[in-house]
């Protein structure tokens, strides 16, 4: 399974247990490990992520935010933030891709833009994506 597709689970998953409220540890069960990385990671740093793209989506809460939006855009800032190995525009093109192909047609440069602002505020110049 590609690293797209983790992506991908991860975000599904976060996105579910805001939708359902079932246990994030029930929604990875069987997950690939970089799955289970990004969505527990994203989840463990949860209020810094959730900060983060809240200071960065300008004119919008963050309860505003569609919450498979939220979903993708907090494993990618989960990514920026704190997986280094992953190269910034790595993780902000994997997130607008998954945006441009399950959310409405908007949330890709929602998704671009927030995800861009938090690379540059964190100092990942090379984050003009």
């Amino acid at each position: 399974m590609r690293r797209s597709d983790q992506r991908r689970d991860a975000a599904f998953a976060l996105y579910q247990r805001d939708v359902t409220g079932r246990p994030l540890d029930d929604l990875l069960a069987g997950a690939k490990p970089f799955t289970r990385e990004l969505a527990t990671g994203a989840d463990g740093a949860l209020a810094e992520v959730d900060a983060a793209i809240a200071a960065n989506a300008h004119g919008w809460s963050l309860e505003r935010i569609a919450p498979l939006e939220r979903g993708i855009m907090r494993v990618a800032v989960f990514e920026i933030l704190h997986r280094d190995e992953i190269p910034v525009p790595v993780s902000i093109d994997e997130a607008v891709s998954l945006a441009r192909r399950y959310c409405g047609a908007d949330a890709p440069g929602f998704v671009n833009g927030v995800l861009a602002a938090v690379a540059r505020g964190v100092g990942a110049e090379e984050a003009r994506a």
